[in-house]
């Protein structure tokens, strides 16, 4: 799967593109992530990409021009082009495997106090919002979508069913608690039933937690069953 990342701060993504899951799946091949300064499509000496906004207000807004030049650069007519904004639509796991089953996104990062409008309106496929609450940049907003959708791309995570299994999937609910060793730590104990080698009664024991959890912490989930 390709993606490619057009933000004014390329430099912000050094070091986390090449870490951990999603390192280990660009360098095996199964996604491609490319980066793309905006500023580079600046026409000015200056190589300016922000105004005020007309009718005034705080903050300035990225011009049109750089947004649709840098995003027309790519040539690939299959590309989805999402510009991650807090009026966006929600982002969801649901969304995330939606997604993965593009060939190609193309992310553009809000900065400032957005862009133009114009711009949206001519190059942008979806408008995408990581969450109720607004950040500096785009930037970390990209990497939450390229980490949340590349999840659902087959051989990422090592086992396809893996992404299915996990919180907000199935059914929208938590996973429960987890344990590992030692059984017993600082006076806490291993849940009997995790030891008891039933795998039935593992799995309803785990399903019960998980909707008590759900339920107490997220009602309005449960009411998606």
């Amino acid at each position: 799967m390709k993606f490619d990342i057009l933000s004014l701060f390329p430099e912000y993504f050094d070091g986390p593109l090449d870490c951990s899951i999603i390192g280990r799946a660009r360098e095996n091949g199964l996604i491609d992530v490319d980066l793309v300064n905006i500023r580079d499509f600046a026409t000015d000496k200056h190589r300016r990409v922000d105004d005020p906004p007309y009718g005034g207000g705080c903050g300035m807004v990225m011009m049109p021009g750089p947004v649709v030049d840098a995003v027309e650069s790519i040539k690939d007519e299959g590309k989805k082009v999402i510009y991650l904004t807090p009026q966006g639509t929600k982002l969801t796991a649901s969304k995330c495997e939606e997604l993965a089953r593009e060939d190609h996104l193309v992310i553009i990062c809000g900065h400032y106090e957005g862009i133009d409008q114009r711009a949206i309106d001519e190059v942008v496929d979806e408008e995408i919002s990581i969450g109720d609450y607004v950040l500096t940049s785009g930037c970390a907003a990209a990497l939450v979508l390229l980490d949340s959708v590349c999840r659902f791309v087959p051989g990422v995570l090592g086992s396809q069913d893996s992404p299915y299994d996990d919180s907000f999937h199935r059914w929208e609910g938590f996973k429960g608690p987890l344990y590992t060793r030692p059984k017993e730590f600082r006076g806490q104990m291993v849940p009997d039933v995790l030891m008891s080698g039933d795998h039935k009664k593992i799995r309803n024991w785990r399903d019960e937690v998980s909707y008590e959890k759900t339920s107490r912490l997220r009602p309005e989930l449960i009411r998606k069953e």
